[in-house]
């Protein structure tokens, strides 16, 4: 039997086949070696030009790595590194071997790392030199952990100063042999963590199958992504989105993927656009929004071959992806995805697109709208998103509670509120603890924010309920100006243009103008925090 997955594209979804004994790196790794990639460029990173065939080096080698120090299957290992080509060594290299990656956000606290390292009760830790710091200091009281590895030029310095491994040593004195571990389909295959903006954050356990799933029926499926494509995906590899955009998704169909190890922000993705030419981009609104409002950002700055870019995090304002399109003359595909669903499940097509809205399930997943009661909601009424499809995670490792409110049966609850218009697309509402109820009714904050965002002077906004002096919830706006300071004036101005665009009792009452506002490590805004 076959070690590779079937894929039949003449079906809508394509009909994926994955056989019962499989492991993920024999489709995204091995393959391209038996098909002929052996010399086509895989990974562009800050250490130079990487082919298939020198990955599937570095990953055999990094999985024997593991092995030396002790790992056995089914154990976990934490990830902490750069978007560079030691990260898909590491994650596939493990996989391969029969571990668990479990890879996390290269942004967070010590304190968030010390939770992570007690939850997922990882033996090895690999991190890159540049975040080694946030783990130096609770490294000695980590009682699970056997065996550090560091990562990136300056990992020898650190290495001698605190007695840890490099990962560099490691993979050149191991075997570039690596036996495939007899893993199976619905094995665990690796973890990502939840980002946690509401709370501790929870380890989602998925599939040795999802890579491959996802790949097919989004990758491919959705975007068409091809073999001669260049790829370069500001979302960075640890976030479920970022993971799909610049690894799984390219490595399945043998195209070449950009990494950047750096902070996305206007200046350096322009650079990578202009040096590398993607053909397809994948951003988050706030950095769509930061792009357009850089004058530098234009087309002759950036990439000559982009035909898509794509959009998830949060929802995507119309207003933004308009004036993408008339600036670079390529649409921006909005979707939704999460953690627990491994990428985009609900997404605009290239030959389906509507602006303002998320578009239409990803063939392969179902979805519905339910009100509190679980039931069906009317079309153009509002209700919680619930998803099924394969991709799905099995459970938050440890948590019972928040796993059986979450994943009931087949279908995952994923938190957003939603409308689906008379032609079937998919209206943003917003998370529901952030929707509003005013005068009885309910208010989208994202509807409100998105109508503030076409004002010229408006860089970002998060809208929030405030009660009034009859402890009445009423809509607030905490607005970031591209320039200049706010006055009385302007918010009134504004306040006029939200009325002029939207039912009146939807406008904010109150305007604050703001510095910056709070976001998670993967740029969602947090209202939770303007709220308090």
């Amino acid at each position: 039997m076959s070690v590779y997955t079937s894929i039949d594209h003449s079906t809508n979804p394509p009909t994926v086949e994955v056989p019962r004994d499989y492991n993920a790196a024999t489709d995204f790794i091995d393959r391209h070696l038996e098909q002929g990639r052996a010399d086509k460029v895989a990974i562009l990173d800050e250490t130079g030009s990487h082919t298939y065939g020198a990955l599937a080096d570095r990953v055999n080698r990094s999985g024997n790595a593991l092995l030396a120090m002790g790992a056995v299957m089914e154990q976990r290992i934490m990830m902490c590194v750069l978007d560079t080509i030691d990260f898909p060594a590491v994650f596939f290299g493990g996989m391969k071997a029969g571990l668990v990656p479990v890879a996390t956000n290269t942004l967070l606290t010590t304190k968030d790392y010390d939770y992570m390292l007690s939850d997922s009760r990882a033996r090895i830790l690999v991190v890159s030199d540049l975040l080694y710091e946030k783990f130096e200091p609770l490294l000695a009281d980590a009682k699970f952990l056997d065996k550090i590895v560091i990562a990136g030029q300056g990992a020898s310095e650190i290495a001698k100063r605190d007695g840890h491994l490099v990962l560099d040593d490691l993979i050149a004195a191991a075997s570039n042999k690596l036996d495939t571990a007899p893993t199976v389909a619905d094995d665990a295959g690796f973890w990502l963590y939840s980002s946690g903006s509401t709370g501790a954050p929870k380890g989602a356990v998925h599939l040795q199958s999802d890579l491959v799933n996802s790949a097919v029926l989004y990758g491919e499926g959705v975007l068409g992504i091809r073999e001669d494509d260049i790829v370069f995906s500001a979302a960075k590899l640890f976030f479920a989105y970022g993971l799909g955009n610049g690894m799984s998704f390219p490595l399945h169909v043998g195209a070449t993927a950009v990494l950047m190890s750096g902070r996305p922000t206007p200046e350096t993705v322009m650079a990578q656009l202009k040096q590398h030419n993607p053909t397809i981009y994948y951003g988050v609104p706030t950095l769509y929004g930061a792009m357009l409002a850089d004058d530098n950002c234009k087309p002759e700055n950036g990439s000559n071959a982009m035909r898509a870019c794509v959009s998830a995090g949060e929802a995507l304002p119309e207003d933004i992806a308009r004036r993408w399109k008339e600036r670079f003359e390529v649409d921006i595909l909005d979707g939704l995805g999460s953690t627990e669903m491994l990428h985009i499940f609900l997404s605009n097509a290239p030959d389906d697109l509507r602006y303002g809205t998320s578009g239409k399930a990803v063939p392969g997943y179902d979805l519905k709208l339910v009100g509190e009661d679980d039931l069906p909601v009317a079309q153009g009424e509002i209700g919680e998103l619930i998803v099924r499809g394969p991709t799905t995670a099995t459970v938050y490792f440890n948590n019972r509670a928040k796993s059986t409110a979450t994943f009931q049966g087949a279908w995952t609850r994923t938190g957003d509120k939603y409308t689906q218009d008379e032609d079937g697309y998919f209206v943003y509402s917003g998370r529901s603890d952030d929707m509003l109820k005013v005068g009885g009714i309910w208010v989208s904050p994202f509807e409100v924010e998105s109508a503030l965002l076409a004002h010229e002077a408006v860089l970002e906004v998060a809208v929030v309920g405030k009660a009034d002096g009859k402890d009445l919830i009423k809509p607030q706006a905490h607005i970031v100006l591209k320039e200049g300071k706010g006055s009385d004036e302007l918010a009134e101005e504004l306040k006029a243009f939200v009325k002029d665009r939207l039912a009146l009792y939807k406008y904010p009452r109150w305007i604050e103008f703001v510095e910056d506002l709070p976001k998670t490590a993967t740029g969602k805004i947090q209202r939770y925090k303007l709220r308090a």
